[in-house]
């Protein structure tokens, strides 16, 4: 196994988008919480040989750990995983969250990469999201960051949320620009079930455009890839070299084990996932009981299927020998203007990555 992500769940506040797993009460569980996530480390090395090349510690809020608590979690993690292969550890962090005293914790540890979730810089956009800091918090962030010796920082943006308007996205994109972060992650608001802005859209108290959305997304890759930044992804855009390692295993299709509670795991054509809950996850990894809350076999085509609807988002296309099953509606989109042959490649369009989700679909 050569990529495992660590799910934190901890965060002071759910916003009103969000629905990952996430525990907002989580006084006097969190040394509970650590010894079960290196336990589950032990436990996965009776039963898989782990060798990491990447590391990516997401949430939830793994800043929300205090100094002690982040220092016992990672030095445990050192005394457990051989890191010889190590290239790349990615730490979300909230900008409210982070002091210099935790940066350079986590920088001498061996992080070697930060995501930033700063969403918008514009205070009513952030207040709209629920966040929980503010723009001036966020910039100050990303210059402790820095002085702890980061070179590698991601910012996550998030645009179409209710009231934006344009000139916020373009001030939003501008401040970040300014700001020389190595990775930006603009991502459209999508209105997942179970949560907040999910049900105020059931009920009209919200409303969505997809032709607002595609405008704000078209100025969001003019302006970035103006800037100098690769969209490597729909969704990602990164300075030559710069792109995330982690992520990239994920849209190959890679083999990855998911630690902490919600968090999934995919070996071959097997995928499980922890329980949502921390207390029971706990409970079960120091009591020696499976963590699993589910678990699958799919098929070869699934698992096929689900690896060419990702990396068919990203600029390295795909193969049109991968693409042979699904002949028919390729010609179809290439004569719709959405994808394109350049050699043996089929890659998105412009035009095409707006609609990235509905040519996904023929795959999965």
């Amino acid at each position: 196994m050569r990529h495992l992500y660590f799910h934190i769940p901890f965060c002071a506040k759910l916003c009103p988008y969000c629905s990952f797993y996430v525990d907002t009460h989580f006084k006097n569980k969190s040394q509970g919480f650590l010894d079960a996530l290196l336990g589950e480390i032990d436990l996965l090395q009776t039963r898989f040989t782990i060798r990491p090349k990447t590391l990516y510690f997401g949430g939830g809020t793994p800043s929300s750990l205090s100094l002690s608590q982040l220092r016992y979690l990672l030095e445990g993690l050192h005394d457990r995983l051989n890191q010889e292969d190590l290239v790349e550890w990615t730490f979300e962090v909230n900008p409210a969250t982070v002091s210099l005293d935790k940066a350079r914790l986590l920088r001498a540890m061996g992080v070697n990469r930060i995501s930033m979730g700063v969403q918008s810089w514009d205070e009513t956009i952030l207040k709209t999201l629920g966040r929980i800091h503010t723009g001036p918090e966020a910039e100050q962030t990303f210059h402790i960051l820095r002085e702890a010796g980061f070179d590698n920082i991601n910012l996550d943006l998030m645009f179409a949320v209710p009231g934006q308007s344009r000139a916020q996205w373009s001030e939003t994109l501008a401040k970040t620009i300014a700001l020389k972060p190595e990775h930006i992650s603009s991502y459209c608001l999508t209105y997942e079930e179970d949560t907040e802005f999910f049900r105020k859209l059931k009920t009209g108290e919200l409303t969505q455009d997809e032709n607002w959305d595609a405008d704000l997304f078209e100025i969001t890759m003019d302006t970035l890839c103006e800037a100098g930044y690769l969209q490597y992804e729909v969704s990602n855009y990164a300075r030559p070299g710069r792109e995330s390692l982690h992520n990239f295993a994920y849209w190959n299709g890679d083999d990855y084990l998911g630690l902490g509670p919600g968090a999934f795991s995919t070996q071959g054509t097997k995928r499980w996932q922890n329980i949502a809950n921390t207390a029971i996850y706990t409970q079960r990894i120091l009591t020696g009981e499976p963590t699993q809350s589910f678990e699958e076999e799919i098929s070869e085509r699934i698992r096929t299927g689900e690896r060419l609807a990702f990396s068919l988002r990203t600029n390295r296309g795909l193969s049109l020998n991968a693409l042979d099953p699904w002949r028919e509606q390729v010609d179809e989109f290439i004569s719709m203007g959405l994808l394109e042959i350049n050699g043996d490649q089929a890659y998105l369009t412009r035009k095409g990555k707006l609609l990235a989700d509905s040519v996904a679909e023929i795959f999965v």
